[in-house]
């Protein structure tokens, strides 16, 4: 791979593009949720002057889910980075601190209560730590590059 291919892959990996990627990710699965939860719900009655109830309630739905979800993958990746960069230590404890910070900020924000938030937070923490530790997202680098094939021929086993 020469030098400039390596600079473009560089690039993708900074943190604020992380945290640009996890808000996106975000948007996306929360609005599916939204989408799933609308189906779920009840249908609004039909009022006058209103046009199409049920349409306004899912996009309704699907856009506070999805901002939602956006917020909290924003909040936990920048503040995962900024803990990494900090500590200069790739482990579980950011993303506990990360987990922790994006649910007390979005979700106690969202609930406007302190126990809703230091709960969140709890929570976020404990299920990102977990994960974490038990091999999901942490990964050690040895240096070595493996390659999907090989370009070696092998030895014909025929004489």
């Amino acid at each position: 791979m020469d030098p400039s291919e390596q600079r473009y892959l560089e690039d993708d990996t900074t943190p604020m593009m992380k945290t640009v990627k996890g808000a996106t990710m975000g948007l996306v699965s929360g609005t599916i949720w939204g989408t799933i939860c609308a189906t779920w719900a009840d249908v609004p009655r039909v009022e006058r002057g209103v046009a199409l109830p049920g349409l306004i309630r899912t996009l309704k739905m699907m856009g506070n889910h999805g901002l939602t979800f956006a917020a909290i993958g924003g909040v936990y990746i920048g503040v995962e980075q900024l803990v990494l960069n900090y500590r200069g230590k790739r482990d579980f404890v950011n993303g506990s601190i990360g987990g922790f910070a994006a649910g007390a900020a979005v979700l106690g924000f969202k609930a406007r209560s302190i126990p809703t938030a230091l709960s969140a937070g709890a929570a976020l923490a404990v299920t990102s730590a977990l994960l974490d530790a038990g091999g999901q997202t942490t990964r050690i680098d040895n240096g070595k590059e493996y390659a999907a094939y090989t370009t070696e021929k092998r030895p014909s086993p025929l004489p």
